[in-house]
């Protein structure tokens, strides 16, 4: 099988956390180039790796077959359009682009090129999402009724960093909203309406650091809540149905891992603490049966893996370009919802 050779573009937390370390350890992919002003970091990790300070260095090279965009997101549209036209593959890190008609032109001209165009949204791989997914999708637990995610963290300070400065793509919404999101459109398909509250709650914050919001269907509601300010997390997952529900604390420890330089080379990778397995409580008539379920092991690998064997045997994206765009959509509804403070309905 061919091997992919790969330019990515931008090394800060995402390049050098969730793709460098992974591409690195697939032998069906080599990152060629990187673009990045910080060289030494670079070649502390990928030491035989170019170092190029432009987007254009990496797609005048004919050998590069696939551009990994980690930059911040007000940069993604731009860059993506450049790398599509140039006759490259593109993968995007979350969220795809700002703004719903960015995606549709991305998709437009990468379908016109016959080109991949995917979004990183890699915690459809978390273990806990896993674990719901497969309760779900075997009917464990009935019809589901209330199905309620936070992505809470304690983060009082605003810090000097761009998801937290006012400007295109940033704050929680997008950010951590956006995995959220896809996470459910994954499970529940598109809702019928958003209702959403979207603000800033520390002190001196720049863009949104807080989120709450219901994606109503028919009887089914999905409830996405994010808070800087959290102490002490509640459960993560909380999925309630005809037959039982199903409660998880505890926070999928792939993220953590790679930050602290581990890499997905043996098959704990993505292993729960036993702690965190969720409870699962059923009933039948007048039986109540509770269980401990042990989570399914996350693995941020698949992506890639899938990634392979669209570029090499036409297998389908593991996220497409227009996946991304309904989580866009879905943003730009809860802004509208928030601003306008009424539910929003889609078409």
């Amino acid at each position: 099988m061919k091997k992919i050779n790969v330019g990515l573009v931008g090394y800060g937390l995402s390049g050098a956390t969730f793709h460098a370390p992974l591409l690195s350890v697939l032998e069906e992919f080599k990152v060629l180039k990187v673009v990045s002003s910080n060289k030494e970091k670079v070649l502390q990790d990928l030491s035989d790796v170019e170092v190029v300070k432009s987007l254009n260095e990496v797609l005048e090279d004919q050998a590069i077959d696939l551009v990994v965009i980690t930059t911040p997101s007000g940069l993604h549209y731009e860059m993506a359009k450049q790398s599509l036209i140039a006759g490259k593959h593109v993968i995007l890190e979350k969220p795809m682009v700002v703004e719903t008609q960015e995606a549709e032109d991305l998709i437009k001209i990468a379908e016109e090129k016959n080109l991949l165009l995917s979004v990183y949204h890699n915690r459809r791989w978390d273990n806990d999402y896993l674990t719901v997914k497969k309760l779900v999708s075997e009917g464990v637990l009935g019809e589901i009724n209330t199905y309620q995610v936070h992505f809470d963290r304690f983060r009082p300070e605003v810090r000097d960093r761009w998801r937290e400065k006012q400007g295109p793509g940033s704050g929680t919404l997008y950010d951590l909203g956006s995995h959220l999101i896809d996470q459910a459109l994954q499970l529940f398909g598109m809702p019928k309406f958003i209702l959403a509250d979207v603000i800033a709650q520390r002190e001196n914050g720049e863009t949104d650091d807080y989120f709450h919001l219901t994606l109503g269907y028919e009887k089914l509601r999905v409830i996405l809540h994010s808070g800087s300010i959290v102490p002490s997390n509640g459960p993560r997952f909380q999925v309630h149905g005809s037959k039982g529900s199903f409660i998880k604390y505890g926070l999928d420890g792939q993220e953590d891992a790679l930050k602290s330089g581990k890499k997905p080379i043996n098959d704990s990778w993505g292993a729960d603490d036993p702690q965190f397995y969720g409870k699962l409580n059923t009933i039948d008539g007048e039986q109540v049966k509770s269980e401990t379920i042990e989570t399914v092991h996350g693995s941020y690998l698949t992506y890639y893996k899938k990634i392979a064997e669209s570029i090499n045997v036409g297998k389908s994206v593991p996220v497409s370009g227009q996946e991304g765009l309904l989580v866009i959509k879905i943003i730009e509804a809860a802004q509208k919802s928030s601003l306008e403070k009424k539910a929003i309905y889609l078409d």
